[in-house]
């Protein structure tokens, strides 16, 4: 039974059809699935199908990859409630997009895959202050800043991801946390995270899910 749910869920999302999957997914629960295996071996693989579409194909339909995000940041949601036992936080991030910039698709679809690897997410939105970026997670105990650019400006302007390094570095704070980046920019120029003094980078939404969840790994060990 759960091989054909796995097909059926998955094919919703390639349809981009977001009732269905959360169709699917309901009448699971109602036949006996647990929470748990909906999560961890039907949304999680579905990711991990979607990042092997995009390594065979990296002009694979944005809009798949969005609702790939967003559906399973809300099956996660749903089910996580229903756990017999609350997982485990694997981690937190902060996340938004640099100071100047606007854009916030990028970063909706990492913060969906980031939950349903269970990652508490905290979105601090667009144009984020690089003295914001810092504080927000200070406060909330955050192992990655992420911060999402669109344009190279914003990038490599001195209020993007440089003044957040200088921030962390001021404030004895690099060893504490880590900082990824994303979006169009990076994609251009893979080199470019090193130029912003990045820790990390990921060319898509999804795979950023598991770029920062190894960065949070990499906290974590230290």
């Amino acid at each position: 039974m759960l091989k054909q749910i796995v097909a059926d869920y998955n094919e919703a999302i390639f349809d981009t059809d977001k009732e269905r999957a959360l169709q699917v997914v309901e009448d699971a629960v109602a036949a006996g699935v647990t929470p748990e295996d909906i999560v961890f071996k039907v949304v999680i693989p579905a990711i991990e199908d979607m990042m092997q579409t995009i390594n065979r194909d990296p002009d694979a339909n944005l809009a798949q990859h969005f609702m790939t995000g967003q559906i399973a940041a809300e099956v996660t949601e749903r089910m996580i409630v229903r756990f017999k036992q609350p997982p485990a936080s694997a981690g937190r991030v902060v996340i938004g997009s640099s100071h100047g910039d606007l854009h916030s698709l990028g970063k909706r679809i990492v913060s969906g895959c980031l939950k349903s690897l269970m990652v508490e997410v905290v979105d601090l939105g667009v144009n984020v202050a690089p003295e914001r970026f810092v504080d927000e997670a200070v406060a909330h105990e955050a192992q990655v800043i992420a911060i999402s650019s669109m344009m190279v400006h914003t990038a490599k302007g001195e209020n993007g991801c440089l003044k957040v390094r200088q921030l962390l570095r001021e404030r004895g704070l690099e060893g504490r946390i880590k900082i990824a980046v994303g979006g169009a920019p990076y994609r251009f120029d893979p080199e470019l995270y090193k130029t912003v003094q990045a820790d990390a980078w990921a060319e898509d939404g999804i795979t950023a899910g598991r770029a920062i969840l190894d960065l949070i790994k990499e906290v974590k060990a230290s």
